[in-house]
């Protein structure tokens, strides 16, 4: 069964209940997710959504990634 992830949740949020999602989102290239400090900090206010469009990342990618690694994402 897949794991509902929200898009709207801050990545701290998503990260704190599913640590195993922090080398995915490295992946993708979520600078800083790896770094504890600023992961607890700017983490605490960026969304996937706000990421993706940051950092130029396709929220489809990251869709495909996420569903992957067992998760469903919504928004």
């Amino acid at each position: 069964m897949m794991k509902e992830i929200d898009l709207n949740k801050s990545l701290f949020d998503i990260t704190e209940e599913y640590p195993e999602l922090i080398p995915v989102f490295a992946g993708l290239g979520f600078a800083g997710v790896t770094n504890e400090a600023m992961r607890t900090s700017h983490g605490k206010v960026m969304t996937i959504l706000k990421g993706c469009e940051h950092m130029g990342i396709g929220l489809g990618t990251v869709k495909s990634a996420l569903a992957r690694h067992g998760f469903s994402p919504k928004s």
